[in-house]
């Protein structure tokens, strides 16, 4: 059974990422490209140090070529992510004892967009480069609580259909927001506001299409592979 549930969370994880992987191409990797012209043009010259602070002690942080080895990157990166999500999905399944199956597979993939994406969108929109940035640690440990409040909500509205549980999951969802999510000391950026508004609304929606196709791929392949078909 464990072998079967990660099989199936490998193959809608390579499913989903290469989906996710052309709406990324299309929508996401042009607005990138054009923030990297301002970020080279100017971008640099914030009244405080942009704290995306993954740039080695050198300062130059290593990136994969352009072109197809960048492309090569991100799908193997969208693949990687899409298996561990896959992972977790079919994990809360098994420790909830709700079913995960093609019927309420998009479901299931909406719920993990509402956790991992949507809540954090709402303090911390997806980023172009060249745009300022709170600290680093600050922010993961803000995404992370605010994924795990939101995600123990989901589970307490699903499992609990009782007012109580309501009311304790809407609380949960709104705590990480009333604590507010760590903020640069400025906003000044290179980056044409128009772009990063654009940039964050395709990400978002592209990580709505890469949730529901592994939500419906993953209940798909799980029913199937947990159920094969009888020999005649």
């Amino acid at each position: 059974m464990t072998a079967r549930i990660i099989i199936a969370a490998a193959l809608a994880g390579l499913i989903a990422g290469l989906v996710v992987s052309v709406v990324q191409q299309f929508r996401i990797t042009p607005l990138i490209l054009a923030a990297e012209h301002y970020e080279q043009a100017g971008g640099h010259d914030h009244p405080t140090p942009s704290a995306n602070a993954e740039t080695p002690a050198d300062g130059q942080a290593w990136a994969p070529r352009g072109g197809i080895e960048r492309t090569l990157y991100t799908v193997a990166a969208n693949v990687v992510a899409g298996v561990g999500f896959a992972l977790v999905l079919a994990a809360a399944s098994l420790l909830t004892g709700l079913p995960l199956n093609l019927a309420n597979g998009a479901v299931w993939g909406l719920a993990g967009f509402a956790a991992f994406m949507l809540a954090p969108s709402a303090g911390l929109p997806p980023e172009l480069p060249g745009m300022p940035a709170a600290d680093l640690a600050a922010r993961q440990a803000w995404w992370w609580a605010t994924v795990a409040a939101t995600g123990i909500a989901i589970v307490l509205a699903v499992c609990f259909v009782r007012p109580w549980a309501w009311i304790a999951g809407l609380v949960l969802v709104l705590l990480p927001h009333v604590f507010g999510a760590p903020q640069p000391l400025s906003h000044d950026s290179a980056v044409p506001a128009a772009l990063a508004t654009s940039f964050a609304a395709n990400a978002i929606v592209a990580q709505a299409v890469f949730w529901v196709v592994l939500g419906t791929a993953l209940g798909h392949l799980m029913a199937r592979l947990s159920h094969p078909p009888q020999e005649a």
